[in-house]
């Protein structure tokens, strides 16, 4: 019995309480997140909710592991001095600096899952890298969402306030051999438990959980995020490639049917200057030439001079994005290279050479440019911009007037397209970018435009109308240029942002965008409503279409104003699984299977309907496509082919 008494008991239920707390308060940062949420994230009952955040359960297990391996281990290796209150306050602070930073990756969620519609993942730190200004984003970020940090600090002080209610009384070991037996177990038992907690379950035949595990149980995709937490998001894509190449189809399947090169035969004499506006965060919500049938209730536009250009200009109501952060668009615009799970931009495969719009008009002999406000090389524009072969950039160090910046991001976008407008043109023909800045967070405006434009009904509405204004005094500078007549102009947004009317909480309308191609010169016919389903890697090979560059061009994407039809694949990624709409089906894909299909209508991907479409004909080569597509993508990019 002696033996028995050896057995660290009080050691082990302490241990087990102060991980029990570290679950509870998981559920709690859980339940505030879907709280806040609530309109991207729709629950039907409260059976519902239980049930998700059951499944949560297995995503937490993973990241409380993650984040207390070491204090489980100090915990329980046998050093005798375990239950000194020196070594307990050791564990004190162990357990609440590792708790307290992961956990607050819930809290920064609470806010941002708006922006950027998926969990924190280890891209941030891509994203973080070329940004020196996150300390200010930071405190902006705090400031205006003080609810956040005070459930943040209420919650640590509660854990603090629980951990301490249940101590470890300070005892030696009477036998030595004993302890250090029973501690051995009870080091191999709690091995073995972490081992298949982290993984996920104890089955060798299964992969560890990943953030697509998520998706098994849920009934509309968007609950996926409400499983997960973002410390494990965080962490399981740390180091992660999901870039591999697989092989569904045979290359002549993917030539007949995904047609990775297309070629235009148009004839243009007087080569045309080529201007392209990349509007920060310009979602099709806000524009009102972009919702007139939608039918959406008290529906306000925040754009009033797009919206007069648009009735000029040939449109396109219905573009996704095919990314979900600025670089995604700069790559999917410019190259027609879509973001998947992994960011293209952000993988070992960036720096490779690439046809692009870019490559196309610097070999037509046109002199091409890109310009962005921010901080030189903020955001990874300018080394894609290199990798794209831009021969000039642009950016607040060119503006030189630090008296414009607006302490965050950028130069304020009215005075930095005025110098778009006066710098560009010196030699044509040309083919320039600008990438807009004003419109995002921390959603402010130059002082003296306070009061000037209406606060709306989000954040976002009160700066998207100033930039709007922006774009407005760039084509009164713009149109007394002498290149202006014979100019095409392009605009687009990058990604979306904050949501208000319900019909763009639907999880693929997070993903729309306007399209807009403007020209005063008639000749180019660059006028009407197009319908048609669109997305941003087709404005390459518009453009190539639209120069007269007659060789092969290698795109996903296709020309909208050409009689040569092309079967349009709209492609994208919610951050766990590729999303593509092809013929009357939206097809829902992880990597090797497609596990949902959805009627093209059904933006909100509320039903899935593949178990009704079995062996239809229509999906059953839709299913194909989209595997044939994801298999040219990868093959491309891995073997270096984007040419």
């Amino acid at each position: 019995m002696k033996f028995f008494k050896e057995f660290r008991k009080q050691e082990v239920l302490v241990l087990l309480y102060r991980i029990f707390l570290a679950y509870f308060f998981y559920q709690i940062a859980r339940f505030l997140f879907w709280f806040f949420n609530r309109g991207l994230i729709k629950v039907e009952s409260i059976s519902d909710y239980f049930s998700l955040s059951f499944h949560g359960i297995a995503f937490d297990t993973t990241a409380i592991l993650y984040v207390n391996a070491l204090f489980i281990l100090l915990s329980i290796i046998p050093i005798i001095i375990n239950t000194k209150k020196g070594y307990q306050k050791f564990l004190f602070w162990l357990y609440f600096i590792t708790n307290g930073i992961t956990y607050a990756m819930n809290f920064g969620d609470i806010v941002y899952f708006k922006f950027s519609q998926m969990r924190l993942t280890s891209a941030a730190l891509q994203v973080a890298q070329h940004e020196n200004n996150i300390f200010k984003v930071f405190t902006a970020s705090i400031m205006q969402n003080p609810y956040v940090l005070i459930w943040f600090v209420v919650l640590m002080w509660l854990w603090v306030f629980l951990y301490k209610k249940v101590k470890v009384t300070e005892q030696k070991p009477v036998k030595l051999v004993p302890y250090f037996i029973w501690s051995v177990l009870t080091l191999c038992i709690v091995a073995v438990l972490a081992v298949g907690g982290i993984r996920g379950d104890f089955k060798h035949s299964t992969r560890p959980i990943n953030l697509v595990d998520a998706n098994r149980f849920v009934k509309l995709p968007s609950q996926g995020n409400m499983v997960l937490n973002s410390t494990f998001s965080f962490f399981r894509t740390l180091n992660t490639n999901n870039f591999k190449e697989v092989h569904f189809v045979d290359e002549k399947f993917i030539d007949e049917n995904i047609q990775p090169y297309k070629i235009y035969d148009r004839k243009v004499e007087n080569k045309p200057n080529i201007v392209i506006f990349i509007v920060e965060s310009f979602s099709r919500e806000y524009s009102g030439a972009f919702n007139k049938d939608k039918n959406i209730k008290d529906y306000v536009s925040y754009t009033p001079f797009i919206d007069s250009l648009a009735n000029e200009s040939l449109i396109f109501p219905n573009t996704f994005a095919n990314g979900r952060q600025s670089i995604h668009g700069m790559s999917s615009v410019l190259a027609g290279i879509p973001s998947l799970t992994d960011a293209f931009t952000s993988s070992p495969y960036s720096n490779q050479k690439i046809q692009s719009i870019v490559s196309i008009c610097n070999e037509m002999g046109y002199d091409t440019s890109f310009y962005h406000g921010a901080p030189n090389g903020s955001m990874g524009f300018l080394g894609f911009g290199n990798i794209l072969g831009f021969k000039h950039y642009f950016g607040k160090t060119e503006y030189n007037n630090d008296k414009d910046f607006d302490g965050m991001w950028a130069i304020w976008d009215e005075p930095f397209l005025q110098y778009f407008a006066k710098n560009t043109g010196k030699s044509q023909p040309f083919m320039t970018t600008v990438f807009t800045a004003s419109s995002h967070h921390p959603f402010k405006i130059p002082e003296k435009y306070n009061g000037k434009f209406k606060k709306g009904k989000n954040q976002m509405h009160e700066p998207m109308q100033y930039t709007d204004y922006a774009i407005k005094k760039y084509f009164e500078t713009a149109k007394k240029e002498p290149w202006f007549n014979n100019t095409i102009f392009v605009f687009t947004g990058d990604h979306t942002n904050e949501v208000y009317y319900s019909e763009y909480e639907k999880i693929m309308n997070r993903f729309a965008v306007p399209l807009i191609l403007y020209s005063p010169n008639p000749e180019y016919n660059l006028k009407g409503i197009n319908k048609e389903f669109a997305q941003q890697i087709d404005i390459y090979p518009t453009l190539a279409d639209l120069i007269g560059y007659n060789k092969k061009i290698r795109s996903w994407g296709r020309s909208l104003v050409s009689e040569k039809q092309y079967s349009p694949i709209i492609a994208n990624s919610d951050g766990t699984v590729e999303q593509f709409i092809i013929g009357n089906y939206i097809y829902r894909f992880d990597g090797k299977e497609v596990v949902g299909i959805f009627d093209k209508t059904d933006l909100g991907l509320e039903k899935n309907i593949a178990d009704q479409l079995k062996n239809n004909p229509e999906t059953e080569k839709g299913k194909q496509i989209a595997k044939a597509w994801y298999q040219d993508y990868m093959n491309r990019v891995i073997n270096r082919k984007m040419y």
